[in-house]
C-alpha cells in the first residue's frame, strides 16, 4: 500500500523539528483547507511525534472561500485552545488576503505565538524548498541583513530588462527571516530564506517572471516577463506581450489605496532552490530580490502606512549592488 505522507515527512519534520523548534511542552493548531489536508496531516503528524497537542481545522469548516476576515468561531476556537505554534498551511484565493493579514497579526502580536505562514504550500515545495539546510541558510541570512540594512541605495538589473535603483530610510527596519522561529511572537513564511523592508523610494523596472497574491497560483511561471514601470516609489504603468494579464494586474493594484505603491524590497537567500517553480511561496526565496506592491508590513518595517493587499513580483538572475558594493551576478552570492 502507498503511504501518502511518505514524500512529505522529511520537509514536515523540518519544518516542525528545525524550522519551528517544536517540543512536548507546545499546543500546535494547524489550519489547512480541503486542498492540502495531506501536508497538514504530515506536520501533524511530526508535532505529534514530538509529544506537542495538536489540533488540524479547515477554512471550510468556517466560512465559504474567499474569507476576506478572521471567522468569529476562528477566533474563539484559537483562544479556547491557546496555541504556542501555528501553522497556516492552505491554498490563496482571490480577497483572502485581508484575511491572511488579519489572521497574522492576531496570532503573532495577540497570543505571541510561533507562526509559520505556508500560503500556497505544495508537496513540490515540501520536497524542495522544506528540506533545504535552514542553519546555513539562516547564517547566509543573517550575513545579507547585515550589509542591507546599512546600505543607503540598492541598485538591481537582470538580463530580462530589470533595472532598479531602490532608497532606504534608516528609520525603517529590516527584518531578517531565517526560516528558524523558537522565540514567541516570531513567524515567517516556510519555505523561507529572505531579508525585507520598507524601501522610501525607488525608481526604474522590474521585469517579473513570477507575481504574488492569487496571480501565483492562476498564472505560474509567466511566459514572457512583465514589466513594472516605478517612480518615485510607485508603479506609474504596467507593460508586457499579454495585455490582459497586464490590464488584470493593473485593475487589482489600482483597487485599494496605496495598492500600487512600492511596500516591499526583499533579497532572496535559500541556495537550496535552483529555479522557479511558479509557486511565490517558495519562488520569492530564490536568491535574488523581489519587490512587492501595496502593504508594507507596518508592523515588522515600522513603515506608517498600509493596504488592503500585497502583490509580489519576483525577477530572476539578478545582479545586486549595495552601495556600490556587488553581493550577487546573476543570481549568486558573491560574499
Amino acid at each position: 500500500m502507498i503511504d501518502p505522507l511518505a514524500a512529505l515527512r522529511p520537509g514536515a519534520h523540518s519544518a516542525v523539528f528545525t524550522c519551528m523548534g517544536v517540543t512536548a511542552q507546545d499546543r500546535v493548531f494547524i489550519l489547512t483547507d480541503r486542498a492540502r489536508v495531506a501536508i497538514a496531516e504530515a506536520l501533524a503528524e511530526a508535532a505529534r511525534s514530538a509529544g506537542a497537542v495538536v489540533r488540524i481545522v479547515q477554512l471550510e469548516d468556517y466560512a465559504p472561500r474567499p474569507i476576506v476576515a478572521v471567522p468569529v468561531a476562528l477566533h474563539q476556537d484559537l483562544v479556547t485552545f491557546a496555541p504556542s505554534v501555528t501553522f497556516y498551511a492552505a491554498t490563496g484565493q482571490k480577497g483572502e488576503i485581508t484575511f491572511r493579514i488579519g489572521l497574522r497579526v492576531f496570532l503573532v502580536h495577540d497570543l505571541h505565538v510561533r507562526h509559520a505562514h505556508m500560503i500556497g504550500i505544495t508537496e513540490q515545495l515540501m520536497t524542495q524548498g522544506m528540506t533545504a539546510d535552514y542553519h546555513q541558510i539562516a547564517r547566509l541570512t543573517e550575513q545579507v541583513y547585515e550589509l542591507a540594512r546599512q546600505a543607503h541605495e540598492i541598485h538591481v538589473t537582470s538580463p530580462a530588462g530589470t533595472d532598479l535603483t531602490a532608497r532606504f530610510d534608516p528609520a525603517l527596519r529590516w527584518v531578517p527571516c531565517t526560516g528558524i522561529y523558537h522565540r514567541a511572537g516570531q513567524w515567517g513564511n516556510l519555505p523561507e530564506g529572505e531579508t525585507f523592508t520598507c524601501p522610501a523610494t525607488a525608481e526604474g523596472v522590474v521585469a517579473a517572471s513570477v507575481l504574488g497574491d492569487y496571480f501565483s497560483e492562476k498564472y505560474g511561471v509567466l511566459p514572457t516577463p512583465i514589466f513594472f514601470h516605478i517612480s518615485a516609489g510607485e508603479i506609474s504603468r504596467v507593460t508586457g506581450a499579454n495585455q490582459a494579464l497586464v490590464d488584470e494586474v493593473t485593475a487589482y493594484l489600482s483597487s485599494a489605496e496605496n495598492g500600487r505603491r512600492m511596500g516591499e524590497f526583499a533579497i532572496g537567500t535559500n541556495i537550496g532552490l535552483n529555479g522557479l517553480t511558479g509557486n511565490l511561496l517558495q519562488d520569492e526565496k530564490l536568491p535574488g530580490i523581489h519587490v512587492a506592491f501595496g502593504d508594507s508590513y507596518p508592523h515588522e518595517t515600522g513603515a506608517t502606512w498600509s493596504a488592503s493587499i500585497h502583490v509580489d513580483v519576483i525577477p530572476t538572475s539578478c545582479t545586486i549592488e549595495l552601495d556600490g558594493r556587488t553581493i550577487m551576478v546573476d543570481g549568486k552570492f558573491t560574499l
